[in-house]
């Protein structure tokens, strides 16, 4: 199959394109991979990786933000479950890509995720059953990686 005809497969049946893409690695015809769209669904991996990283992050900062100044809504507990659940899920991403937890770990990686947070917090606080509710959130992050991955102040 030609380069051409195969990045118009990759417009109409991605599925096909992927194996065609998949058969020319194989028998190392690299002159005929789709490069130009093969490169970009890899750095689409990497970056879905990366998201589902920061969402993670984010459930677990607002589970314990919610708890540490709303620990007598009827919510609480569920909070703690979810914690529990980003947290778990954060350490299968991290297995499966060890160095995803070095860049969790700077700076900006934690910034972003408590960015995702405080979003997240203050449309909570928007719903009506929350309106008797206020908090102002720290610009900052709040928590260290260590906190995220461990911190449990219902205990």
């Amino acid at each position: 199959m030609e380069v051409q005809r195969l990045k118009e497969l990759y417009e109409k049946d991605f599925y096909l394109w992927v194996q065609e893409n998949l058969k020319l690695l194989k028998n190392r015809e690299y002159n005929l991979v789709d490069w130009e769209n093969l490169l970009e669904e890899v750095d689409g991996i990497g970056r879905g990786l990366y998201i589902a990283m920061l969402r993670q992050m984010r459930k677990v900062m607002e589970g314990l933000y919610r708890w540490e100044n709303f620990k007598d809504h009827p919510e609480a507990y569920d909070w703690v479950e979810e914690v529990s659940r980003a947290r778990r899920e954060l350490e299968d991403i991290f297995k499966d890509s060890p160095s995803l937890k070095a860049i969790a770990q700077e700076r900006d990686t934690m910034q972003k995720a408590w960015n995702l947070s405080a979003r997240a917090l203050g449309r909570w606080l928007e719903h009506p059953k929350n309106k008797e509710l206020t908090i102002n959130f720290p610009q900052e992050c709040p928590y260290t990686f260590q906190q995220i991955m461990e911190y449990k102040p219902w205990v």
